[in-house]
This record gives structure tokens, C-alpha cells and sequence, in this order.
């Protein structure tokens, strides 16, 4: 399973069916467990740990110090979940002890090539950063969110779930959940319906989210008045209560 090219420090642990191709290198501190198949090439830095049936492709770099000039070699983590794809040239580093030390990758997500997750992002499931999509560090990711290619994302932004952002976006601000954003400067362009669709979102759902975007948008109210009016037909819909408490917890405003 393991290519007798490939170089594995004696403290890493690897499940017994892991395959590592020819000239990848994993150090120290490093996990990896039932499953996953490392390519050629592929440089894994602990401390890390990586879950089930994962697919790493050439030339990606994962678990490496973070880009932060305040980083001093502390021990800091990067976790990766289950059944992700990370293909050619991605780089996700660990985290920062200017936050919670650690980089965490749910599961079911695929990153293309060239994406890049920075120091201390949290990243949900079923997460799609298309080639060159970049998020700076402490970016939090929900899930089913869909990043464009070579879309950037500003440091300490929220990108809510089933939220979708167009080719060559760069937010700056938080983009609430099912919101779709787009174009140059970036703003906001209507809900992911289709999105929600594919992952069996009712009608009467997207109906809702439909309403609740218009009343963030359209009606030309305050952030706090919408959310309070959001909250009063927020009933008991899970995706419209998620929303309420999405913009209730922005940190750096949303994309308006």
C-alpha cells in the first residue's frame, strides 16, 4: 500500500490499507486513518489528523505552519474528516493560538485545484471551493456552501450554508446563508434555489428563504429590523431560524 519511494516518519500512524504514493513525505504527528489514498508527492505536516476514505491528490501541501508573522512554532493542529477530495496544489495549513489553535475540515467537501484554507478556518460538509478559491484565516465555511472559482475571501468572514459565490468574487463581508453573491464590486444576487433543490429543499422551504431574502434586501431595513421581522415568520423552520441566528452573530456586517 505504501510505495517504497515515499518517506514516513516512524511516529505517523497510518491505518493499515492507507496508500501513499511515490515521493510523498509525512511527518511527525500525523493520522490517517482506514481508506485514504495519498498520491505522489503529497507533503502531510503534523500535527494532523486525517479520517476515512479521503482522496489527496499530487502536490498538495496539508498540515503546514500557518502564514501568520505572529506564529512562533507552537504546537497547533489541523483536522480533517471523512470521504473529502483534495486535488493538485492545494494547501491547508494549521491553526493559531490567536484562536482556537486549530484548522478543521468536515466532511464530504471538494477542493479543487489551487485552493488554498488558511490558519484556523472552520469548514462544514459538502463544501465545493472550485479551482483557486482562496479563504484567508479564521474564515468560518457552513455547509453546502459552493465558493466559486478564484473567488478570495477576507480573514475572520462567515460564509453561511448553501450560500453559492460567483467566479471571481471577493468578499469582504459575511454572506448570510442561501444567499448568492457575485460580480464586480461583489453584492448579492438572489437566493441558491437550485442548490437547495438538489439537496431536497422543499418548496414551501424555498419559498420562505425567497421571502426572508427580500426582507434583507428589498424592503430597505435596517439589519436589525429585518432580522426581527425574519425572526417573527421564522416559525418552526430550521432554515429560516439558522438564517435569524446567522446575522444575529455577524461579526464584520453581510454583504449588503
Amino acid at each position: 500500500m505504501i510505495d517504497s519511494r515515499a518517506v514516513i516518519n516512524p511516529k505517523a500512524e497510518l491505518a493499515e490499507d492507507v496508500k501513499v504514493g511515490p515521493f510523498s513525505i509525512i511527518g511527525p504527528d500525523v493520522q490517517i486513518d482506514a481508506g485514504t489514498e495519498i498520491g505522489p508527492h503529497v507533503v502531510i505536516k503534523g500535527p494532523t489528523s486525517i479520517g476515512k476514505d479521503n482522496q489527496i491528490y499530487q502536490f498538495t501541501s496539508i498540515g503546514e505552519d500557518p502564514q501568520d508573522k505572529k506564529y512562533a512554532d507552537e504546537v497547533t493542529r489541523l483536522e480533517i474528516g471523512d470521504r473529502n477530495v483534495i486535488r493538485e496544489f492545494c494547501t491547508m495549513h494549521r491553526g493559531t493560538l490567536q484562536d482556537q489553535g486549530l484548522t478543521k475540515i468536515g466532511d464530504d467537501n471538494l477542493f479543487m485545484a489551487y485552493t488554498h484554507v488558511a490558519h484556523d478556518c472552520m469548514i462544514g460538509d459538502h463544501v465545493i471551493m472550485a479551482n483557486g478559491a482562496s479563504i484567508a484565516g479564521h474564515v468560518h465555511v457552513g455547509d453546502h456552501a459552493i465558493l466559486g472559482g478564484f473567488t478570495l475571501v477576507h480573514q475572520f468572514t462567515q460564509i453561511g450554508e448553501y450560500s453559492f459565490s460567483a467566479m471571481g468574487s471577493a468578499i469582504t463581508q459575511d454572506i448570510p446563508p442561501f444567499v448568492m453573491v457575485g460580480g464586480r464590486p461583489t453584492r448579492p444576487h438572489g437566493i441558491n434555489s437550485v442548490g437547495m433543490e438538489r439537496n431536497g429543499k422543499s418548496p414551501e422551504v424555498i419559498r420562505q428563504i425567497r421571502q426572508a431574502y427580500k426582507i434583507l434586501y428589498k424592503n430597505n431595513l435596517r439589519l436589525e429590523d429585518a432580522i426581527e421581522e425574519m425572526e417573527g415568520m421564522a416559525g418552526e423552520s430550521n432554515e429560516l431560524s439558522n438564517m435569524v441566528s446567522f446575522l444575529r452573530n455577524v461579526t464584520r456586517g453581510i454583504l449588503r
